[in-house]
């Protein structure tokens, strides 16, 4: 029982005493989860606590400031909120919890746990918007990094600190995708980032990985997709905070976010509320830059030597490739993955759309052979799919084209090759190896 209090104790006696008056400020104005609190002067991006009756309290975070106001957003529901509600900071602004203590735990934006464990003790922060370093202080990629996927190791070969980005509408498996990653990657801890995703789908996962033997580096923070926009914005924030703080250890980290298109819908719904225009297709300028400064503080550290390996989703509404979270998450990503649903829907899986997809670190980092071998299966399978109606009508006479005939005789093959169960992992070297098999 005494073992239980001791890091309670350790952490009152760790802490300062505060002499300085306490300030708090009241709530005079709700527009659905927007809040106005007067007489409250703090920095965008603290966390406030706003008395709701006797025993029980809100959490909200400052989003900005308007005539003299500040401008809160709630990370729950306002429900029985009254106006002159006593708004109360507290905390550090700005700052994000993190460390050792949160490995092997499933957590919540707030860094508070959500798998049934005890209380997180941590004393070390992380700033939520990251340390802007220079751009020479990205050192590049060198280093191959094994996803568990041949068809991704051969065709598409991934490097240590790459950005990469999975496309694709939804249901044609993008989820399963990462989940084999996550379980066939090699690196010294594993961040996962659940963010506006299905509840169930945060259990599952949960599941699946806390009771694995890679359970003691894993940490998960999830934020179903019923929570408020400014918490799961915060929870995408602790997971690249995390996943910084590691790297700064000199370890080699693996950050996967589920997906970064309910990242920039929440960006969205801020900005709107904050009176920005949808510039693009309802998007305000505020929610695609929240994607390119998440998706850069990933990568090598030539500081620390530690790496910050991205893995982002990227859902692709209505099967549109040219939607603007999909646009600029292409331009400022290392490289993408394209699922097709045509592939899926013919039994597929990963359906890779191999012609579309691009690493854009792939020549740096594997041999001239390897990298000849792989042009050579892109231009077979497109070949095939550029005239698949052709072949399927029997409209096509063979001996017209020498590289299509040798398409059409391999097609199985390279079928088969794309395809892999979801429970089974293929290192780089076999990947490789069995594309020499194929082509060589």
């Amino acid at each position: 029982m005494l073992r239980f209090w001791d890091p309670i104790l350790a952490d009152l006696a760790g802490e300062r005493v505060d002499l300085a008056p306490r300030r708090f400020g009241r709530v005079v104005a709700c527009d659905g989860g927007l809040l106005e609190v007067s007489g409250l002067s703090v920095p965008v991006g603290a966390m406030c606590r706003i008395a709701h009756g006797r025993d029980l309290s809100l959490s909200a975070e400052v989003i900005g400031f308007r005539n003299g106001k500040t401008m809160m957003m709630l990370l729950g529901d306002t429900i029985m909120l009254r106006p002159g509600a006593r708004v109360c900071p507290e905390g550090h602004p700005g700052m994000l919890p993190v460390g050792e203590a949160f490995l092997g735990r499933a957590v919540d934006g707030e860094g508070l746990p959500i798998d049934g464990g005890p209380q997180i003790h941590s004393h070390r922060e992380w700033p939520a918007g990251g340390r802007r370093t220079s751009a020479l202080d990205r050192s590049p990629v060198r280093e191959t990094f094994d996803t568990g996927v041949r068809a991704l190791n051969a065709l598409t070969t991934f490097g240590v600190g790459q950005r990469i980005g999975v496309m694709a509408g939804s249901g044609v498996g993008k989820s399963v995708l990462i989940d084999m990653i996550a379980r066939g990657a090699s690196a010294d801890v594993v961040i996962v980032g659940l963010i506006g995703e299905r509840a169930r789908e945060v259990s599952d996962f949960v599941e699946r990985h806390m009771n694995a033997e890679k359970k003691d580096k894993t940490v998960v923070v999830a934020v179903p997709a019923d929570h408020a926009p400014n918490l799961r914005l915060r929870g995408a924030m602790l997971a690249t905070s995390m996943a910084e703080h590691f790297r700064a250890q000199g370890k080699k980290v693996l950050l996967i976010m589920d997906s970064l298109t309910r990242v920039a819908h929440a960006a969205r719904e801020i900005g709107l509320l904050l009176g920005e225009p949808g510039a693009a297709r309802g998007y305000p300028p505020s929610a695609l830059a929240t994607i390119t400064k998440l998706v850069e503080r990933a990568g090598n550290s030539a500081a620390s030597g530690g790496s910050v390996t991205g893995l982002y989703t990227v859902l692709a509404d209505g099967d549109n490739q040219d939607d603007p979270v999909v646009d600029t998450a292409r331009s400022i990503l290392d490289g993408h993955i394209v699922l097709s649903r045509d592939l899926a829907q013919r039994g597929q899986y990963p359906a890779v759309d191999i012609a579309a997809s691009l690493s854009r670190v792939m020549n740096d980092i594997v041999s001239p052979q390897h990298q000849q071998l792989a042009r050579e299966f892109r231009a077979l399978t497109a070949s095939y799919e550029a005239n698949r109606d052709l072949v399927l009508m029997g409209a096509y006479r063979a001996g017209a084209d020498q590289q299509l005939d040798r398409a059409i005789a391999m097609h199985d093959l390279l079928t088969a090759f794309l395809s892999q169960p979801a429970g089974e992992l293929i290192d780089l070297d076999d990947s490789a190896a069995q594309l020499v098999a194929l082509l060589g």
